[in-house]
């Protein structure tokens, strides 16, 4: 069954700092909302069914992993909501507006699977490229670059080339890019998938230590589930193709978080309820064992 957010399926719930409710007019808008999204590409083989009835409310400041498996669609939902791709049928919203105008607007940063730096320029000219494109001010360019740096804890690295980088320093110096048009929004294709363990762990303290600083809204597409526990607020848990949303799980973790509540039995209790969602999701029996 799709699955709304609390952000949606609870607005009358909404406090102030005092604990005075807020009428329904005065309640924020989701970040993203969609509903009865979906979208079918055309094949030489035939129409293909990517996404179907998605029904979703993301709201600000969370931080919401994408998980399912290969094909499901996570990519494409993050697309559509770059405005990449266009649905077929329903609606989507970000920040209250069409996907386009928050494009246009630059209201979000898009993370690829890797880094996509040119070998030739400089972490600086990497991070400033996107926003020499539109034509901002060299001065305004390098403060900016220089700010997002600093976040991603590369202040120094300015003048080294990519080639000098570890993966996980030029991931980083990706997530500076995206920051660099200072964004309410922040997408992420699986930017940790090809890294080692200790750097990718390493990386999921940066990035949340970066959205505890920034409070960022955050849509991270992973395989991992662990990755997934340990960075959300939100987990949305995707059947197979077509993909649909099967169920939203809550990660009701403390908020400071450190690699070493991945043994505690909240933590698993979480990564249990996304296996079994995950699981339930692909409605086919186990193999046989011959006798």
């Amino acid at each position: 069954m799709d699955a709304l957010s609390t952000a949606e399926a609870k607005p009358n719930g909404v406090m102030t700092a005092d604990h005075h409710p807020l009428t329904p007019d005065e309640v924020p808008h989701p970040m993203v909302s969609a509903t009865d999204l979906s979208l079918v590409f055309g094949s030489k083989d035939g129409p293909i069914t990517a996404l179907k009835d998605v029904n979703l409310a993301i709201a600000r400041h969370d931080f919401i992993s994408l998980i399912g498996p290969s094909g499901c669609g996570k990519t494409t939902l993050l697309r559509v909501i770059a405005d990449l791709v266009k649905p077929t049928a329903g609606t989507i919203l970000v920040d209250g507006g069409t996907p386009e105008q928050a494009r246009l607007d630059r209201s979000y940063g898009y993370v690829f699977q890797a880094p996509a730096l040119y070998p030739w320029r400089n972490v600086r000219r990497n991070v400033e490229l996107p926003l020499e494109i539109i034509g901002l001010p060299k001065a305004e360019r390098r403060e900016r670059a220089a700010r997002a740096l600093a976040t991603v804890g590369l202040d120094g690295f300015e003048r080294k080339f990519p080639w000098q980088l570890s993966g996980g320093m030029q991931q980083r110096v990706s997530i500076a890019r995206a920051m660099g048009f200072e964004p309410d929004l922040l997408l992420m294709d699986e930017p940790f998938g090809a890294l080692d363990e200790i750097t990718r762990d390493n990386l999921n303290l940066h990035l949340h230590a970066l959205w505890t600083q920034t409070r960022l809204t955050v849509v991270f597409v992973t395989h991992s589930i662990p990755e997934a526990v340990f960075l959300s607020t939100h987990i949305v848990v995707m059947s197979p193709r077509p993909g649909r949303i099967l169920d939203v799980i809550e990660c009701d973790l403390p908020r400071e978080r450190v690699l070493d509540m991945r043994e505690t039995p909240e933590f698993l209790a979480i990564a249990q309820k996304v296996r079994d969602g995950l699981r339930a999701g692909h409605s086919y029996d186990p193999p046989v064992v011959p006798a």
